[in-house]
């Protein structure tokens, strides 16, 4: 019985098509005497491999999903502060919101800049926790940059346009009030 799995120009090549199974799967010396009719002038080709080249060792990776991963260094003013601020300004909203809707935004336009300014940083934490979720720069090394990149801008362009809408037309809460009554 030959045991023919193997592509038939290895089994030609190295003469496993004249080894029962038992052979084959038992005896050591029989298997390196394969190997050795396979000469070494003759090597390995690309077609005995799938294409792929043979890289004696196998290859060497830089890092593999095994290795530790490197912490920043601990810094207090980044975690536990950055979190409270993150709650302070989400609670601050909900005041800051009814005061706008109670008085008018032309009578009190610092309450209306506060009320702009709060609402673009609080925007701009939560796309930036979507953009660190889903475009993180260790899985995504060039998009992950540009989207950060590209949300600090339009965050820029947003408080400019606050600004803007601000000082130079009715405001935000007025804005908002005619639009209701519209």
């Amino acid at each position: 019985m030959s045991f023919n799995v193997l592509r038939p120009h290895i089994v030609s090549r190295t003469g496993l098509g004249m080894m029962s199974l038992r052979q084959l799967t038992t005896s050591r010396a029989v298997a390196l005497q394969a190997t050795r009719r396979v000469g070494a002038a003759e090597g390995i080709t690309a077609d005995d491999t799938a294409g792929f080249k043979y890289v004696p060792g196998g290859p060497i990776l830089p890092g593999t999903v095994n290795d530790a991963t490197k912490f920043p260094p601990p810094d207090r003013s980044h975690g536990s502060y950055h979190w409270a601020f993150e709650r302070v300004l989400s609670a601050a909203l909900i005041p800051l919101t009814v005061s706008a809707a109670v008085t008018s935004g032309s009578a009190h336009p610092i309450l209306d800049g506060i009320l702009g300014v709060s609402l673009v940083v609080h925007s701009h934490i939560g796309f930036d926790s979507a953009v660190v979720d889903y475009f993180h720069p260790r899985k995504y090394p060039v998009i992950g940059p540009i989207m950060s990149w590209l949300l600090r801008i339009c965050t820029g362009l947003s408080v400019w346009g606050v600004y803007e809408f601000n000082t130079n037309d009715i405001g935000i809460t007025e804005f908002v009030r005619r639009v209701w009554k519209a």
